[in-house]
């Protein structure tokens, strides 16, 4: 039973999967999987490594040869390769642009499943990502599609993104998230779509609030046995 108490939430970047992901899981006090801490920390020991990413055969070896151990937690995901934690390495500017090259790699993803099956197999565990619905955990009980417009997701990341940086300008990060989301949807790996049996929320015109108690309803809901 497992991997049935299992949720995921897919979408597209920028549509707040990892804070909602952490506060849903917080609230249900059950585990926090941040998947796209895994392939970010795979791509520091890469870029440390000199891996080029020209090359997805030899960066799949590599992440093959890694040793990925992940220690959950209700608000965060401790990513630690071949005994060493990454967790604190794995935000800056140049790592999220490897992150995004290796991990369309079929070598590198397939490489990574592995380790997230593991994660899953003691179930009471909220999963966010691209394809945690459609590919990691087919048979979760409970699957949700979170997105927005492009144009209010660009929006809620400049106004992150400017506290640390005044000068960035919102038209930049339009075009990159637009840029983005055409390569996460055409991508030959898993391309970015929803379950056939995933619940779709549009987060264009809802609060965060609004979006956390829907999730905390209908996970309390499926899952009623559990509580």
């Amino acid at each position: 039973m497992g991997l049935r108490n299992i949720i995921t939430i897919d979408g597209p970047a920028g549509a707040g999967k990892s804070t909602l992901a952490r506060d849903l899981a917080r609230r249900l006090a059950w585990n926090f999987l941040d998947t796209g801490a895994i392939y970010r920390a795979v791509a520091v020991a890469a870029s440390e490594a000199g891996i080029p990413i020209s090359s997805p055969g030899r960066m799949g070896e590599f992440v093959r040869a890694l040793e990925v151990r992940v220690e959950l937690e209700s608000d965060m995901s401790r990513i630690f390769v071949d005994g060493r934690e990454l967790t604190g390495l794995i935000r800056g500017e140049k790592i999220s642009t490897l992150t995004s090259f290796i991990s369309s790699f079929p070598e590198v993803r397939g490489a990574l499943e592995g380790v997230q099956h593991r994660l899953g197999a003691n179930g009471r565990l909220v999963s966010e990502g691209r394809d945690q619905g459609t590919k990691i955990f087919p048979l979760a009980g409970l699957k949700f599609f979170l997105t927005a417009a492009v144009g209010e997701r660009a929006r809620r990341r400049f106004l992150e993104l400017a506290l640390k940086d005044p000068s960035v300008r919102y038209e930049d990060v339009l075009a990159k998230m637009t840029e983005r989301d055409g390569f996460d949807e055409n991508r030959a790996e898993t391309p970015l779509r929803a379950a056939d049996d995933a619940l779709l929320v549009d987060s264009t015109d809802k609060s965060k609030e609004e979006v956390l108690n829907f999730m905390e309803y209908k996970a309390r809901e499926v899952f009623s046995d559990l509580f």
